[in-house]
This record gives C-alpha cells, structure tokens and sequence, in this order.
C-alpha cells in the first residue's frame, strides 16, 4: 500500500474532521495537482471516497435527530437525475482528450472558487439569514429540487459541491433550521449523491480501487483525531487558510 495515499487521506480526513470543509474540494486538487492523476480518475474516486467516509456521519446524526428527511427527498429529486444525464453525457466524451480535461478542470476551478468563498463567508450568511426567514414553503421546495439538480451536475463533473456549497445554500434557504440540522441534512443527501455518481465514474472506469483504499485507510482515523480536536482548536483560522488555498488553486484550475 503506497504510503504517499495513506499520508494524504489521513491529511484530507484530519483537516474535514477539524473544520467540517469538504473532502471533495480537498482530495481532489491533491490528486491532480500533486499525484498527476488523470482528473476523471481523481474525481471518479474521490466520489466513492466521501461517500463511504460520510456515512458514518449519517448513522451518528440519525441518532441525534439532526437530519430533515423530507429535505434530503427533495434535493435527491433534483440530485440524482442531474447525475445521471452528467455520466450519460461524460460516457458520451473522451474524457482523458486534452481539451475536455481543459473543461472538466474549469468547472472543477470554478467549483473551488465558489467552496472558497462559501467557506469564508458562512458565519456572515449564517447571520444574516437568521433575520430573514422564508414562509412561501412551495417556493422553498422548488428551490430545493433546484439546488439539488445544481449539486448533481456540479459533484458529478467535480467532485466539489456536496460540502461547504450545500450547507451555505441550505442555510440561505432554510434560515430557522440549526446549524446541527442543516449540517446533518447535507451530509443525508451528499452520501446518496456521491454513491449515484461514484458508481457512475465506476461504469466509466475512471475509478482507482488501489488508491480509493489508500486514501480510506489513511482517512477514518485522521478524521477521527480531527474531530476529537476540534473542540481544542480555534479552527476559524484555519478554515480562513484553507479557503485562500482553495482560491488560488481554483484560479489555477481556470487559467
């Protein structure tokens, strides 16, 4: 087992289990700008990743009652058929020609920049959004199915999206809903969603077993210490660097 993937997934589940920041939006990058992974393969199989690295997320906050389920239906009716038609349309495409590996990166790109300045600026929206909240529920729901439609596209063809993005969109759209909530309704949905396209990539074989394990066997304990360390560690400064170094390599992935 290559020690470099247990060291990185270890890294990646240390840093989601400290600031909650999506692992999606952190393997990823790694594996292509570092490990020179072909970008459908790192995202191939960072999506079977998160998915098993969040269930355990489900199970715990299930039995907190953290999770809204009539949420998690409602963005998986716009989820998981946006991520089919995505893999329908990436079967369709040489995903390994220069110039589709030029677009795939430029959504990837455009996915981190977003995730950065979801990161950076949650804690004002999660304020401000307390002091506006939404009453029209069929407006709220179609806005929902929308947003889950959006998240399929972007996770497919990225990876990024199921993380710091759905729970910034969550709050702007469910403000009387606590944080623990919408925390726990995003990772409900982000599981399904990132199986669906995983198995997807899986069909396509842009998925790496050798590497996917790695990257788990590394990951479970580093997000558990994370988590542990969590309540000790003033983690706002840390989520600040993480988001400028998701900037400046979602810039990159543009140019």
């Amino acid at each position: 087992m290559n020690f470099e993937f247990v060291f990185s997934g270890f890294v990646v589940g240390l840093l989601v289990g400290l600031t909650g920041v999506g692992g999606g939006s952190l393997m990823t990058p790694l594996l292509v700008l570092l490990f020179k992974f072909p970008t459908a393969v790192a995202i191939g199989t960072d999506l079977l990743y998160a998915a098993i690295t969040k269930s355990a997320g489900v199970i715990s906050h299930s039995r907190l009652n953290n999770i809204e389920w009539k949420i998690v239906k409602n963005l998986m009716l716009g989820s998981i058929p946006a991520s089919f038609f995505t893999t329908f349309y990436l079967k369709g495409i040489d995903l390994y020609a220069f110039e589709n590996v030029e677009i795939i990166n430029f959504f990837l790109g455009i996915a981190l920049v977003l995730t950065a300045f979801a990161v950076i600026l949650q804690p004002f929206i999660l304020k401000k959004s307390r002091q506006k909240i939404i009453k029209n529920e069929k407006n709220t729901t179609i806005l929902t199915i929308l947003l889950g439609l959006l998240l399929g596209v972007l996770v497919t063809l990225t990876s990024v999206g199921a993380g710091a993005l759905g729970v910034t969109a969550l709050i702007l759209l469910y403000p009387s809903l606590s944080i623990k909530k919408v925390i726990g309704t995003d990772i409900a949905h982000a599981v399904p969603l990132t199986l669906f396209a995983g198995l997807g990539h899986l069909n396509l074989g842009t998925v790496n077993s050798y590497l996917l394990l790695s990257l788990l066997v590394g990951s479970i304990p580093g997000i558990s210490l994370g988590s542990n360390l969590s309540a000790k560690i003033d983690e706002k400064w840390l989520r600040f660097i993480l988001a400028i170094v998701l900037l400046i390599v979602g810039i990159q992935l543009i140019k």
